[in-house]
């Protein structure tokens, strides 16, 4: 599953880096903890590979 925005693929990429081992979990907030919580290896893995260049940096509000 790709990254929808730039934040989440960004987000994913931290909470990597925490299940890793490179970064300390305690240095993650909002998104990229509960992502670290929740997701495992290979699903944090498949939204930190998507490129950047054509996502938007956040997401469209849904109308009603």
């Amino acid at each position: 599953m790709p990254a929808r925005t730039k934040k989440q693929q960004m987000a994913a990429g931290a909470a990597l880096s925490a299940k890793r081992g490179e970064r300390s979990k305690a240095s993650l907030r909002g998104a990229s903890r509960s992502m670290a919580k929740s997701m495992t290896k290979a699903e944090l893995k498949d939204l930190a590979e998507t490129k950047r260049s054509k996502l938007p940096k956040k997401a469209a509000k849904k109308r009603k």
